[in-house]
């Protein structure tokens, strides 16, 4: 019997990729993916905050500060050789939930070099002691996890 397989293996082994393509794609649909659907209903990742997400642009205390702080992270990246010039408010700020937030702001840059050109840059920074806003402040309690639009400075 084991002969036989052998042989029958040899002689068809495109009719055993494709038997064995059909096998995984059917173990994916009928066995995967409905366990990792399931997890993905599931509470596992779900986040309680009282900082709720919005789709739309949004201005508080924290997205101000937000945006001050990363005005901030931007003056501390590109050094003393250039100046800079922010603007009062940003253009949109989001809060993504759970005190994340995407800051859309401009600001304007003079180096020795070059004239004055006015760059828009994306922002995303997160407040580390969630619901506690005594910390607020200090640039210590956040994080900048990206910085996009001044990248050819």
């Amino acid at each position: 019997m084991k002969k036989y397989l052998i042989l029958f293996l040899k002689k068809h082994p495109v009719l055993v990729f494709v038997l064995g393509i059909g096998a995984l794609i059917l173990i994916q649909r009928e066995f995967i993916m409905p366990a990792i659907n399931s997890v993905i209903k599931s509470d596992l990742f779900l986040v309680d905050t009282q900082d709720q997400g919005s789709a739309t642009p949004v201005s508080n205390s924290l997205t101000e500060l937000a945006f001050t702080h990363c005005n901030s992270y931007i003056k501390s990246e590109l050094g003393s050789d250039v100046t800079i010039n922010f603007p009062e408010k940003p253009i949109n700020a989001w809060s993504l939930g759970d005190y994340q937030y995407v800051i859309n702001a401009e600001v304007d840059i003079t180096s020795d070099t070059s004239n004055t050109v006015t760059k828009k840059y994306v922002c995303r920074i997160n407040y580390k002691n969630k619901s506690d806003e005594e910390g607020a402040l200090d640039f210590a309690n956040w994080s900048v996890y990206g910085l996009s639009g001044l990248d050819n400075i």
